[in-house]
């Protein structure tokens, strides 16, 4: 990582009906996700406010009872494409699965988005946790720890592919004759549990080496991925300072032990700010996006993101000590530990679950938002924070005036971009091809 003055890192989760299950009723909101317009305006005000990242998520089956935004949604890596010829400083982050698609596929378009966009990709790598996606591809859906299994050699594969050129090896001599410098361009030849690919790529390396990889695993393989793959981590935290600060320490400790420096992976918390002029307006925004829920919506939201059924249970009484399941687990976890500790209901999970997905919810002032991200990034609880939204523009618009400049004043967020490239923005090298390594 380049020397200097730790900065703060912040990207936007894009949800184009508002991250808030009904965020898209509020007057003046979006109502889609699947809207060109909608999404560049999106972007758009990311890059106005400096942000590092716009990251965008996906799915692979649909559910008429679940959240608006996953009911219609684009295709990520062409989104992002369309997004790149609009941009030209914003980091670029699209959602692709390792359960079902292909090395080779993602590596090719993941290195076409890093040249398109000149260097500005980044790939959020998911295992995909809901069996209904196998059910589109004709395939079994693996069990939890196996589909990190299949991941791991996914990564390892894909950075090969970006790894089989060197740089320089398109030297396109008039004089000579020659196009390609052979001795630059390598075969792959991996043979593993999992895949078979020969390579190289047909494609030159990348402008980042690697585009950026984006990682939200909490589960023990989850975190193993991470410390060994990742640069950037969307982590899953409910506000509580000591959980936060053990898993940060514990995410950065894992690093250490796969020879990495604690700075190469960034760990950013997904928080929705709730923003007003005072403490009770903020309160108030949050009372009425709550009030717009429906009991089917919301119960669908609860039950994916707990990988239990929760229909029978009466909303009002204690929540049940359900195990983990093969869902995805870092949701799971942090919900039902804070609802142990603060001795919730069902309906109060319901409340918080359809919120923000079981994402931490912060409401307050413009100020008391950059307050609390001040201590938890120099207290070693976050590296910066992924933003989501309760509604698009207006409540992104609030953060990008209102909590961006505060944190410039106070010198922990960038005013303008100091280089072109995701990269740059997360102050992380680029990567040197291990051929040119060894040829050095």
């Amino acid at each position: 990582m380049a020397a200097g003055k730790r900065q703060m890192h912040l990207g936007v989760f894009v949800l184009g009906t508002g991250n808030h299950s009904a965020g898209w009723r509020w007057e003046g909101a979006t109502a889609s996700n699947a809207s060109w317009p909608v999404l560049r305006q999106i972007a758009r005000i990311a890059e106005r406010g400096k942000l590092d990242l716009f990251f965008i998520s996906d799915g692979l089956a649909m559910d008429t009872g679940d959240h608006p935004s996953f009911v219609s949604r684009f295709e990520p890596t062409t989104l992002i494409g369309a997004l790149s010829a609009v941009t030209t400083h914003i980091g670029l982050g699209a959602t692709v699965s390792t359960s079902f698609g292909e090395p080779f596929h993602v590596a090719r378009a993941f290195a076409s988005l890093d040249h398109l966009s000149g260097g500005r990709a980044a790939w959020n790598v998911v295992t995909s946790s809901n069996s209904a996606a196998a059910l589109n591809f004709g395939k079994e859906h693996p069990e939890h720890d196996l589909r990190y299994e299949i991941a791991g050699e996914f990564v390892d594969v894909v950075r090969g592919l970006w790894d089989s050129w060197e740089d320089g090896a398109v030297v396109a001599d008039r004089a000579t004759g020659a196009f390609l410098d052979p001795g630059k361009v390598h075969p792959l030849n991996h043979r593993g549990r999992f895949f078979q690919v020969k390579g190289p790529l047909n494609i030159q390396r990348c402008p980042q080496g690697h585009p950026i990889i984006i990682q939200a695993g909490g589960s023990p393989p989850g975190q193993e991925l991470s410390a060994r793959s990742a640069d950037l981590v969307f982590s899953v935290v409910n506000g509580d300072p000591e959980s936060a600060k053990s898993a940060y320490d514990g995410l950065k400790q894992r690093v250490i032990r796969h020879d990495r420096a604690p700075e190469d992976l960034a760990i950013l918390p997904g928080v929705m700010p709730i923003i007003g002029e005072s403490e009770s307006e903020a309160k108030e925004q949050l009372a009425k996006l709550q009030g717009w829920l429906t009991p089917t919506n919301a119960l669908t939201l609860v039950s994916q993101r707990i990988g239990h059924d929760i229909s029978g249970y009466p909303l009002d009484g204690p929540v049940p000590d359900f195990p983990q399941t093969n869902r995805g687990q870092a949701f799971s976890r942090a919900l039902l530990d804070m609802a142990r500790r603060e001795r919730m209901t069902l309906r109060d999970l319901y409340n918080i679950t359809a919120a923000a997905r079981g994402h931490w919810v912060l409401c307050g002032t413009a100020q008391k938002i950059a307050d609390v991200f001040e201590e938890w990034f120099t207290s070693g609880m976050a590296d910066g924070f992924v933003i989501m939204p309760a509604y698009f523009p207006g409540a992104f618009d609030a953060f990008v005036d209102g909590v961006v400049p505060r944190l410039q004043h106070r010198g922990l967020f960038r005013h303008a971009y100091s280089g072109t490239m995701l990269r740059d923005h997360l102050g992380l090298a680029r990567p040197v091809c291990p051929k040119e390594r060894k040829s050095a």
